[in-house]
């Protein structure tokens, strides 16, 4: 009946209270961009219904149920895709993709929106081919491509680029927009992140795909290089070595 020993057990807690944090923030986020379009439908639609909206204007309010309905829909997608990401646990199926041609069918999808900017396009490069997952090497370039046109000015110009270089496989998309002030550089990839919210939110921004982009390059072991200068452009770079 006496002490002969004693075990000490230490438990590192530190990557578990982290996860939690994120998670705790990830809700509070979500939460907070989904009960604003979710407010505005609401408003409009309960003006609608008590008939507070002269005839005139009940296509211009339906029309804004409409824009902050589509807004919703984007920033589930965006959340879904994310999620989707982050929770992959199996190995995913990879094939054979050129980044060339990804870029190519993805501005042909965004020229559109990009001549209501005027917007010039510009892909240069050649094949460019990489074992991925194609899924989500399409949700990368999109979102690189569209934030370009996004925050991009009026006469301003997206020069995407896809190219083996040396060892590895290079995918680049400059364009010539607002930029990003040095101060927010570091974050721009974090979830819900935005520079400047109401602009974001007013091109319909969700907050989510540069987070989208960092996720998919970290499933092909890519490496992410930003460069942006505030009124003059933004340049991101990934680098997918040894491809």
């Amino acid at each position: 009946n006496q002490i002969t020993g004693s075990v000490v057990i230490a438990l590192d807690t530190t990557e578990r209270e982290q996860r939690e944090a994120l998670r705790r923030e990830f809700s509070a986020n979500v939460s907070h961009e989904l009960k604003t379009p979710l407010t505005s439908i609401s408003g409009f639609a309960e003006l609608l219904a008590n008939g507070m909206v002269p005839p005139e204007r009940v296509g211009e309010f339906a029309g804004d149920i409409y824009k902050e309905s589509q807004r919703l829909m984007a920033l589930v997608d965006d959340i879904i895709e994310l999620s989707r990401l982050e929770e992959e646990t199996a190995a995913p199926e990879t094939e054979s993709v050129d980044l060339y041609a990804l870029a190519e069918e993805t501005l042909a999808s965004l020229r559109p929106a990009a001549e209501r900017r005027d917007v010039t396009l510009t892909l240069r490069g050649g094949e460019a081919v990489v074992q991925g997952v194609r899924t989500a090497l399409q949700e990368l370039v999109y979102n690189l491509c569209d934030n370009a046109v996004k925050y991009n000015r009026p006469g301003g110009s997206v020069t995407v680029t896809a190219e083996k270089r040396g060892g590895e496989t290079v995918l680049s998309v400059a364009d010539t927009g607002i930029g990003i002030p040095y101060e927010h550089q570091n974050r721009v990839f974090e979830r819900f992140y935005r520079v400047d919210k109401s602009h974001s939110r007013q091109l319909g921004g969700t907050g989510l795909g540069l987070s989208i982009v960092k996720h998919a390059a970290a499933m092909h072991k890519a490496r992410l290089e930003l460069w942006s200068e505030p009124d003059a452009g933004t340049k991101i770079t990934v680098h997918f070595d040894g491809q």
